[in-house]
């Protein structure tokens, strides 16, 4: 939807360039009333969270919703253990209540403040990769460096915008086959050698070698529309608990605009000083990234936000990788959620420290013969 809009409103506003001036800045403001208003009317038949329900200890509500969403009756097994669930989950995440703001800071096995810096530094890095520097400023780099007319140079900067699109449109179908790490680990790689090519292309100061700098931000944008563009804003959302979401998302989008602005006001600046040495800069950047994704982003595709509090539990208690616990962490289904929680000790306060006593499979099969019991009180 943010490339969509993006592309409607390129293409809008390169219309207006051609009507009266008052009309070519009005309509595009006021035009954006238009999808303000389709919010607006769909919003209205939107049921409420089945979480936000049973925070309200509106649990009809909330049945209904979850026995929609899974196509059951209201009254089936897995529903109703699936309710227990998100009740324990509420209930550890305090009750819906306000959260103070010194809980971000705290570690041990929930790993909060660091769960908190993983999701924001995923929109500190999508920022500093040069993405805004390419939608922005394309035009302006086909003028100076291609040599195109003001005209041509705004078409070329609109078929950008579709090639945006396009490539943002397919990460619809493939974020949750290929997963967040490699989709991240993908994006990086593609935009680091996009950069590349395109600071490389500049060095000779030809217009024809500059036809590779263009090729290479229409690279990026495509690696960086399937990629970064939807990750950092799913990331943080799935990363953070339900106790300290709101907050932690907040800083992480704090951290897109902020860093959003700042890369916008420097990049014309890199382009008259460094010329070139402003992609190799981006490339640079693109470059660390890689490592920081690799060594510190555990994958979150197809887990439930229960299972990640787990995996943080899982690796501050065995004093190992958070990304290594996520990948020995089997998935889990409702019942075997609070097993583990249980054995991890996740319905412990904060402030509780959780010691690790013989292995995982010792402690499973110490507690198997409890199974029947904790399945009839789910």
């Amino acid at each position: 939807m943010v490339a969509i809009g993006t592309l409607i409103a390129y293409w809008i506003d390169y219309g207006c360039l051609y009507g009266p001036d008052e009309f070519s800045w009005r309509f595009p403001i006021a035009f954006q009333c238009v999808f303000a208003t389709i919010v607006i009317i769909m919003m209205i038949q939107l049921p409420e969270s089945p979480r936000w329900l049973l925070t309200h200890h509106r649990e009809e509500e909330a049945a209904t919703i979850l026995a929609g969403l899974n196509g059951l009756q209201r009254n089936d097994p897995e529903v109703l253990i699936q309710m227990g669930v998100i009740k324990d989950a509420v209930r550890k995440a305090g009750g819906g209540g306000k959260v103070p703001t010194k809980v971000l800071f705290t570690n041990g096995k929930t790993q909060y403040f660091r769960r908190m810096i993983l999701g924001a530094s995923s929109q500190f890095m999508q920022q500093l990769s040069g993405c805004n520097a390419v939608i922005y400023y394309f035009p302006i780099l086909c003028q100076n460096a291609l040599g195109t007319d003001h005209n041509l140079a705004l078409l070329l900067g609109g078929i950008n915008m579709v090639v945006y699109s396009i490539f943002a449109a397919s990460s619809w179908f493939f974020i949750e086959r290929i997963g967040r790490r490699k989709l991240f680990l993908i994006g990086t790689v593609g935009q680091c050698f996009s950069m590349i090519l395109t600071f490389a292309c500049l060095i000779p100061g030809t217009s024809s070698a500059a036809k590779g700098a263009a090729v290479g931000l229409f690279t990026y944008i495509a690696f960086f529309g399937a990629t970064w563009l939807p990750l950092p804003w799913l990331y943080p959302a799935e990363i953070n608990p339900l106790k300290t979401r709101a907050k932690a998302n907040a800083f992480s989008t704090i951290n897109n605009w902020l860093w959003n602005f700042f890369i916008v006001m420097i990049t014309p600046v890199l382009i008259t000083q460094i010329g070139w040495g402003t992609y190799l800069l981006f490339a640079v950047l693109n470059a660390l990234f890689f490592p920081i994704i690799y060594f510190f982003y555990p994958e979150t595709s197809g887990r439930s936000l229960e299972e990640i509090d787990l995996i943080f539990a899982k690796g501050y208690i065995e004093n190992k990788s958070y990304v290594l616990a996520a990948k020995e962490l089997p998935f889990l289904d409702d019942t075997e959620i609070d097993q583990y929680s249980r054995e991890l000790g996740v319905d412990m306060g904060d402030e509780e420290a959780v010691s690790s006593h013989g292995s995982f499979k010792e402690k499973r099969q110490s507690e198997a013969h409890l199974m029947p019991q904790q399945n009839a009180q789910a």
